[in-house]
Order: structure tokens, then C-alpha cells, then sequence
């Protein structure tokens, strides 16, 4: 008889301690949102339902985005005087945000449960836990680790991001926290540290649905995410922590991402939760949903 898996409960995961990002209004595949002083209109195409807010209030944005073919491409278009890079804050951390040429400004606001989480994780332990980030971006779950005390390997394949996640440990005054940069494939790195018997105690995941990494390697999601699960399987310590696992490849599910975190964290005890990461709508009160996660603690 077939080995009878755990069946996991869907979760959905709010960040509720903004202070500076508020998701003001929703509607007609678009959202309102604000950024510290500016607010903008991006493209979401899974936005079904009408706005809530006037025509008037969606007039006053700061910026907007205007899409292109392309997915999530084109360019902004924003009211004269407005700043192109301004800096914002999750409680200690601070980080820029800019506009480029994608709706992406450098902070997926809905990730600001995992930091939370993260801090938790870390904070309480007997030495300083070895955590590796992998597809780091601007590295805000690397400041919100390096911040709890934790040493810090953080790994991307561009190095415009490595740039802009080590401007933003110096602007939140972590620059004398232990945090290492490494611009690589993430998968080639974590195969190769297996090799070299170097083991963390976290793992923080946030692969992309699609990409090219500085070697013009393609990543996709699909076909690449067993190899990195057996990878990062092979890289946890013994006294392993946590693992998180984000996943933004809309045509996924939960039920993926659990059973490859399943796979990922085998051989250690403690609790996976898995479900979506959210944000709140301020006007109409929608519930919009950003990405999927699933999280490893050895915390019981």
C-alpha cells in the first residue's frame, strides 16, 4: 500500500505591519497602490472586479505604468518632478525603490510576512545560523536575516540586484553585518557547495517563473524546480532551521510547492505551512493574492 502523505491546510499569509506600502484600491486589471510619498497604478491582470475608489482619487496617482506586449514589460509614464529612486521603510529596514522597465520597483510588498517570519526564525539561537538566499533580488529577506543576527550568503545572477541589495544593506545600517555576494546561476552555486560539504542552517527560495541567469542559462520553474529541491536538500544542516519557498508561476499550486518542500526537509522533523501570499485592498476590502509559499521551521 502507497505511503499515505500528510495533506497540508491552504494558508493565506498577510502582511499587516506596513507603515510605508498601502494597496489603496483595486479594479479593472489595475491596482492603486503607495510607495512612501508616491502613489502608482500598475498593471494586475487577475484584478476582475470594478474599482472601489472614484475616477478622481485613481487621477491623483503619481505614476503609472504603461504595459507592452511583452509580459509585466513597458514603461511609466509619471507626473513632472516626480523621483525616480526614493527610499522606504519595513520597520528597521530601509530600501529603494525605483522605476525601471518593468511594474517590478524593487520590493514585492506581500513578501513582508516572510521577513517577519524569518526574524523569528532566527532570533533565540544559540549561534549565528548560516543562511543562504538564493534569487535574492534586492536582498530584503537578506536584511531582515542578516538584521536577526544570522551570516548571510546571498546569491543572484545579476549584478545590477547585487548592487542594489548591497545599497540597501548600507541604507538600513547593516553594513557591518557578516553578508556575502555571489553573482551565479543560483542552482550551479548550491550543487557546487554540496560538493565542497558547506551546509545552512536556512534557506530562503525565490525562484523566478522564467529567466536567464548571467550565463544566459534559462530557468523555468517547471523543469528546473526538482533539480534545485534536490540541491537544497543536500546543502541543509543537521541543525537545520527553516526553509522558505516562494513561487510566483501563477499556473502552479500549493499542493507543488509542500510536496517539494516535503522532499527538501525528508530527513528533518518539525512543520511545513503552505498557501498564498496576500495583500489587502484598503478601499474595498479585496483580497488580492500575490504568490504561493511554503515554510519549513523545525519549531514544532
Amino acid at each position: 500500500m502507497a505511503k499515505q502523505l500528510e495533506q497540508p491546510k491552504i494558508e493565506i499569509e498577510i502582511a499587516r505591519n506596513w507603515q510605508d506600502y498601502v494597496l489603496l484600491d483595486s479594479g479593472n486589471g489595475k491596482t492603486l497602490e503607495r510607495f512612501g510619498p508616491y502613489t502608482l497604478i500598475r498593471p494586475e491582470p487577475q484584478v476582475i472586479w470594478k474599482p472601489t475608489l472614484p475616477g478622481k482619487e485613481w487621477a491623483k496617482a503619481n505614476a503609472r505604468m504603461q504595459e507592452e506586449q511583452k509580459e509585466y514589460g513597458g514603461h511609466w509614464t509619471s507626473e513632472e518632478g516626480m523621483a525616480k529612486t526614493w527610499v522606504i521603510r519595513y520597520g528597521s529596514l530601509k530600501f529603494q525603490v525605483q522605476l525601471g522597465t518593468s511594474r517590478h520597483i524593487g520590493v514585492f510588498p506581500e513578501q513582508a510576512s516572510h521577513w517577519d517570519w524569518i526574524s523569528e526564525q532566527i532570533s533565540g539561537s544559540a549561534k549565528p545560523p548560516k543562511v543562504l538566499n538564493l534569487f535574492g533580488y534586492t536582498g530584503l529577506a537578506t536584511l531582515a536575516a542578516a538584521a536577526a543576527g544570522a551570516e548571510v550568503t546571498h546569491v543572484d545572477s545579476s549584478k545590477h540586484a547585487l548592487t542594489w541589495a548591497n545599497h540597501n544593506l548600507t541604507l538600513s545600517g547593516l553594513g557591518d553585518k557578516a553578508v556575502r555576494w555571489i553573482a551565479e546561476d543560483a542552482v550551479k552555486f548550491v550543487q557546487r557547495e554540496a560538493k565542497r560539504g558547506n551546509r545552512y542552517d536556512g534557506l530562503i527560495l525565490d525562484p523566478p517563473k522564467f529567466g536567464r541567469g548571467s550565463e544566459g542559462k534559462v530557468w523555468d520553474f517547471y523543469k528546473n524546480l526538482p533539480e534545485l529541491v534536490s540541491a537544497c536538500h543536500d546543502v541543509l544542516s543537521d541543525h537545520a532551521c527553516f526553509v522558505v519557498l516562494t513561487a510566483y508561476a501563477i499556473q502552479a499550486s500549493a499542493l507543488i510547492t509542500y510536496q517539494a518542500m516535503q522532499e527538501m526537509v525528508v530527513d528533518h522533523k518539525g512543520r511545513i505551512t503552505c498557501g498564498e501570499l496576500a495583500t489587502v485592498e484598503e478601499s474595498g476590502g479585496h483580497l488580492l493574492s500575490h504568490a504561493l509559499f511554503v515554510r519549513w521551521t523545525s519549531r514544532i
